[in-house]
């Protein structure tokens, strides 16, 4: 057993050994100990031990045990011996480092790969991706003493590790020992600085949240080694803006990057922070967030998010508005007060009539904009009728609110609506007026006695009859009576009779301050009276001169209707020859010539 002194002034963390004879091997006590009974000697081996702060190598000579005295007659004759270990030529390359970002000059010499037996006339080769393959001319070997040496900067980012091959040959090409692998690691220099994938970052939270409620969380990214301290990061809040109520409203974990609320519920309250949002500045520091580590900066914005924890309250309870009678359309506006986000259910209000609306002449809605109750006629009213109406109206929110609130006396308010006389137009009743007449009638007959009272029953006012619209002139009222008498002969075949009905439209007028008028109908059905003569149809047909046997098929036309038109008989005229030359007779509702 051979005690290994090694020290690399740093407590040796992560030493690791590497022996170049397979019979021996390096114990966690760091002492050499062989695998089994070594019987040979003057062989060398090479222990090469390496960890982040050092690498070295030490040569050992192999000392055989000394020969034991004969003990059996089969030991002193010789016979079953065991015959010395002749070790073969160990050619032996041992794990190398390299920083990453090493200053020229270049080359620099990054370890040596031995060979025991190395002869005067062997030479070293190295081949692989590195050397001979690209990326070509990385590393080049010594030739004569096995010295291996870098050429240029390396980057550990983009490589990490290189694997070449080492074998010896004798200046004729001939391989002597090898090839053994090379193993060449590139050694991490802090040299990357952590990078957040956005640089700003958004979160929210809601109003009265428990203290430690996780809000968000940052990462960032390192591209140094993660098995370093070179790329584990620390966290930290450097900034916050606004700093009140508290400049530690918020905490970030160190190590997870998630940030939490610090504050208490009671002061997370949204409607009384100076603002909804604030903005933290974090800071991500590799080398566990020691003075000497790189950092990286991003920008989180937190939102207080709003829920229902105010109830919406008129800022009056008594509304009044005045409204004239027989209108339609917004009476007034009601307005609430309501603390929470605006533009969110919280904050939206829903308007309801809970009394003083039987008859339903009233619709309130909310105004999208300002979150006022337009409330609105939606049935005229009557002065008439009644004078004054007090409704009673309920607010509340789209959203409900949170358990420990409710609504208040606040959320309902009265108004009171007095509605204002208007001087009425007459009204026409019945409207329309229907009745029968015969045509022809004689002139100056009376047809109909026009019916029309005035609204405003508290008020004295005298009523004009007058026509509006007489299509055919045929008709006159009398101004104060209303009796419609005829000025002209009704004509029940008049191209403004339809359907047998003639229509006129008649105005009555108030003597009111404003004088208010109504339109009320006249339908009359007219009668037929056989006043029109039958007439053939057609009056002229056309035959050839020359033709015999000739059929000419005709009928008979009456303005007037039934019982004065048809069935109709045809005759022919008193004129002399006519029965030689034409005969008449009927064939269905018409007759044949």
């Amino acid at each position: 057993v051979v005690f290994l002194f090694f020290d690399d002034c740093a407590g040796n963390e992560g030493l690791a050994f590497e022996v170049s004879h397979p019979d021996f091997q390096v114990d966690e006590e760091m002492n050499l100990v062989a695998r089994r009974d070594v019987m040979d000697s003057g062989t060398v081996m090479f222990i090469h031990g390496v960890n982040e702060q050092a690498d070295d190598m030490a040569q050992v000579d192999i000392v055989g045990a000394p020969p034991r005295s004969p003990q059996t007659l089969r030991e002193i004759l010789g016979l079953g011996q065991i015959q010395p270990y002749r070790s073969k030529r160990a050619l032996f390359a041992p794990r190398m480092h390299v920083n990453e970002n090493m200053e020229p000059p270049f080359p620099k010499v990054i370890g040596t790969v031995m060979s025991p037996g190395m002869e005067n006339d062997h030479i070293f080769h190295m081949t692989g991706s590195g050397a001979d393959q690209d990326p070509k001319g990385v590393f080049t070997i010594n030739r004569v003493t096995g010295e291996v040496s870098v050429s240029q900067e390396l980057d550990r980012e983009a490589i990490s590790s290189y694997t070449l091959e080492v074998s010896v040959t004798d200046l004729s090409g001939k391989l002597v020992e090898g090839p053994v692998a090379l193993l060449v690691d590139v050694n991490d220099q802090n040299d990357n600085r952590p990078i957040f994938k956005e640089t700003r970052y958004a979160g929210e939270v809601l109003e009265g949240s428990p203290t430690g409620t996780v809000v968000m969380t940052m990462t960032a990214e390192d591209a140094d080694d993660p098995r370093l301290q070179n790329a584990v990061l620390r966290y930290n809040i450097v900034r916050q803006s606004p700093d009140k109520p508290s400049p530690n409203m918020f905490y970030i974990n160190p190590e997870s990057g998630n940030i939490v609320t610090v504050i208490s519920p009671t002061l997370l309250d949204r409607e009384t922070l100076p603002t909804t949002q604030y903005e933290l500045e974090i800071v991500a520091q590799d080398m566990k967030g020691r003075d000497v580590g790189l950092t990286g900066t991003a920008t989180a914005t937190i939102t207080i998010t709003d829920k229902n924890d105010h109830a919406p309250e008129f800022t009056h309870s008594l509304f009044q508005a005045n409204v004239d009678e027989g209108s339609r359309g917004v009476a007034v506006n009601l307005t609430v007060d309501d603390r929470d986000d605006p533009a969110t259910g919280a904050w939206r209000a829903i308007y309801s009539i809970i009394n003083g609306d039987p008859t339903q002449n009233f619709e309130i809605q909310t105004n999208p904009d300002n979150n006022e109750g337009m409330l609105s006629v939606v049935k005229p009213l009557d002065y008439e009728s009644v004078v004054f109406h007090t409704l009673l109206i309920k607010v509340e929110n789209e959203d409900p609110l949170v358990p420990d609130v409710g609504y208040g006396s606040s959320s309902t308010a009265t108004v009171h609506i007095t509605v204002l006389d208007v001087n009425e137009g007459p009204v026409f009743f019945p409207d329309p007026l229907q009745v029968t007449k015969m045509e022809n009638i004689p002139l100056g007959s009376f047809v109909a006695l026009l019916n029309a009272t005035d609204p405003d029953v508290l008020q004295s006012q005298s009523i004009r009859f007058a026509v509006l619209r007489d299509p055919a002139n045929w008709l006159s009222v009398n101004p104060v009576r209303g009796t419609v008498n005829t000025s002209a002969n009704l004509d029940r075949e008049s191209p403004y009779v339809h359907d047998n009905k003639y229509t006129a439209i008649f105005m009555a007028t108030d003597n009111g301050n404003r004088p208010a008028s109504g339109t009320g109908t006249l339908v009359i059905h007219l009668e037929d009276y056989n006043d029109n003569a039958p007439y053939v149809h057609p009056s002229v047909v056309r035959v050839c001169e020359d033709t015999k046997d000739s059929v000419v098929i005709v009928g008979g036309r009456d303005r007037d209707i039934h019982p004065n038109a048809g069935p109709f008989k045809i005759e022919l005229g008193k004129q002399p020859g006519l029965e030689k030359t034409w005969k008449v007779s009927r064939v269905n509702s018409e007759f044949r010539l």
